[in-house]
């Protein structure tokens, strides 16, 4: 909460630091006209020009390290501590479990619902890093919050493994590779909306459309090798809990269609050069298809109890 508020802050500071800095350069525009009107030699008016152009930019320096453009910066930089102080309370939390109960965070819905929250977490801190797109989390950090609220109106009661659950390593691995997956998946939805907003956001603060773009294939290229490894070691775990690869289950069946929705988006991109709204509406597609295959058996029922 406190690193949503934060870049909520950071991001109308630098839309308010843009908007001041163009006042001030219309004014002084408009004093070195003035000036050059009243003086009555081209000598002068060069003379004018001269201190006009360098009236505006000591002005847009003074703005640049003045309150409007470095507050945003250092409430950015809190923000993204708060983050990373997440990511590390939020590990605790779960190793701290992994020690009382004996085995890795898969064991119930509860579990599970944390262990995709440090997913999302994880992926922005790391994209965040690695590529310097700090606003990116005014869209990320809501869905990472609902989830995590989401988690806390479920029983953490921690209770002994049932006999499909007891193949241990592999099953850990099946939902670690789902939760680096799925924490991808949410870098690649909110570039994708960003980008869809770009239009009708003017804000200094906001990613440039290009920018966004590249974030969402790159974040595409995580999700995809992870989403197909958890679909292999899901149907191999299978075999061993239920005597069968592959019975197509509510929750089988659509992490079947996610992974489609993804490879289409990268043979789209790559193949067909997709760039854009349509990769970017995707994008978006792709992420309600991981929501639905977390919620949908819910519903619909299978041999998945979360």
């Amino acid at each position: 909460i406190f690193a949503l508020v934060a870049y909520v802050v950071a991001l109308l500071g630098a839309r308010a630091g843009k908007t001041q800095s163009a006042r001030a350069t219309v004014a002084v525009g408009a004093a070195g006209l003035a000036q050059s009107d009243a003086g009555g030699s081209a000598a002068h008016d060069k003379g004018a020009a001269k201190v006009d152009a360098a009236s505006v930019q000591g002005t847009k320096d003074r703005m640049g390290r003045g309150k409007a453009g470095s507050a945003p910066r250092g409430v950015a930089w809190y923000a993204s501590k708060f983050v990373q102080g997440a990511l590390i309370t939020l590990t605790g939390s779960l190793l701290a479990r992994f020690f009382a109960t004996g085995h890795a965070p898969f064991a119930n819905h509860y579990e599970f619902a944390v262990s995709f929250g440090w997913g999302m977490i994880l992926a922005l801190v790391y994209f965040e890093y690695r590529y310097r797109v700090r606003t990116l989390a005014v869209v990320v950090l809501p869905v990472i919050l609902a989830m995590l609220v989401y988690a806390s109106t479920l029983s953490y009661e921690a209770s002994p493994l049932m006999p499909a659950l007891q193949n241990s390593p592999l099953l850990t691995l099946h939902v670690f590779t789902a939760a680096l997956a799925y924490g991808a998946a949410v870098i690649a939805f909110g570039a994708a909306v960003m980008y869809l907003l770009s239009p009708y956001v003017k804000w200094s603060g906001w990613p440039k459309p290009e920018t966004l773009d590249d974030l969402g294939y790159r974040a595409v290229i995580v999700t995809f090798p992870m989403l197909t490894i958890m679909i292999i070691l899901g149907s191999v775990w299978a075999n061993g809990a239920w005597g069968r690869y592959w019975s197509w289950d509510p929750k089988e069946t659509a992490a079947l269609v996610t992974w489609l929705i993804y490879g289409a988006y990268l043979h789209a991109r790559v193949v067909g050069g997709w760039r854009g709204k349509r990769s970017a509406w995707l994008l978006v597609l792709g992420f309600a298809a991981i929501i639905f295959t977390y919620f949908g058996n819910l519903f619909f029922g299978g041999m998945h109890s979360y």
